[in-house]
């Protein structure tokens, strides 16, 4: 049986064959698959500056963070790319339940020989550290304090994690690699978008190497996903519907920038907009049930306006019920 340890990439692949992007870099990759590859999703679309970014940490062991709004698809696109390279790949949400012991680990009462004894059971950060995986702690920014010194140690490239209930000292596996996705860059609430978020210790954001920025795609690309999750759309009536909820989502985002909104439309409320149809079977029933429902109420007459300029449809923004047109 082959050690843990010894468990290296055994094949490089074109970065320009595998994602598209000109250039000569060459990525190291797996022949076989595991339990923790994921899922290659045929529909997504890479961003050539993110996935390049991303690349660097794989390739060079650089510690990537992937900043930007909710439902760009950050934590996919770590993903994704691990997929296309077969790399280990688990994520961690750093929600407020996340403990100390759940990443370091914890002394549990076990049975062997029919005795009960001490066994101590190792957290995600030192099952990770001996393995060729990629580690990614979801909405880096809402961890707790004590949880995020545990992490900064292994924020240098060849950082040593201590073990201090057990006297050991682990080093990476050479193949072992650390990303992050983050709404905001440590900086807390700023916009009150993002309740829960933490300002950050500077020390630990400057042991990031790189931190890319992912925004929202431009409305081409944004409409050739929404078509690929819903081919029921990928016609001629289709694709103009589907360039007329990608131009609404767009004015939501503006609308939000200038304070006239406060929940915008992301990608994946367009993409659940557009699931939605295909199961209501009308755009407007559909529309109020992924998006307008989530929104104060003083601000649908101004989502209905957006509605119609954008669908060429009327909601009635007091009763929400859509208006029989002639």
């Amino acid at each position: 049986m082959t050690e843990i340890s010894e468990i290296w990439p055994d094949r490089e692949v074109s970065v320009a064959e595998v994602f598209g992007i000109d250039t000569d870099l060459r990525a190291p990759a797996f022949r076989l698959r595991d339990d923790h590859v994921p899922e290659i999703d045929e529909a997504y679309r890479f961003n050539t500056d993110v996935t390049l970014a991303i690349l660097s940490g794989f390739i060079a062991n650089r510690r990537v963070m992937v900043q930007g709004l909710h439902g760009t698809g950050k934590s996919t696109h770590i993903e994704q790319v691990a997929a296309r390279l077969n790399w280990p790949c688990v994520r961690v949400n750093l929600d407020g339940h996340i403990s100390r012991m759940d990443l370091v680990g914890k002394d549990t009462i076990v049975l062997h020989d029919d005795k009960q004894v001490t066994h101590f059971q190792q957290g995600i950060v030192p099952w990770s550290l001996q393995r060729p995986v990629a580690l990614v702690f979801d909405e880096y920014d809402a961890g707790r304090p004590d949880v995020m010194f545990v992490i900064q140690r292994i924020l240098e490239r060849d950082g040593k994690f201590t073990l201090l209930d057990q006297n050991t000292v682990m080093r990476p596996h050479p193949y072992f690699r650390l990303f992050a996705t983050s709404n905001t860059v440590g900086l807390g609430n700023l916009t009150g978008l993002y309740h829960g978020t933490q300002m950050l210790n500077h020390a630990q954001i400057d042991r990031w190497n790189i931190v890319a920025s992912l925004n929202y795609l431009p409305p081409e690309e944004e409409v050739a996903i929404v078509l690929a999750r819903v081919p029921m759309l990928d016609d001629q009536p289709g694709r103009r519907l589907a360039k007329s909820m990608v131009a609404l989502a767009n004015l939501t985002r503006k609308g939000f920038a200038a304070g006239d909104l406060s929940t915008l439309m992301s990608p994946r409320t367009v993409i659940t907009w557009a699931e939605n149809l295909e199961y209501f079977g009308d755009l407007r029933t559909a529309f109020r049930l992924s998006y307008l429902n989530k929104c104060d109420e003083a601000e649908h007459p101004l989502i209905a306006e957006y509605f119609q300029r954008c669908c060429s449809e009327e909601l009635d923004p007091t009763s929400l019920q859509p208006v029989a047109t002639n």
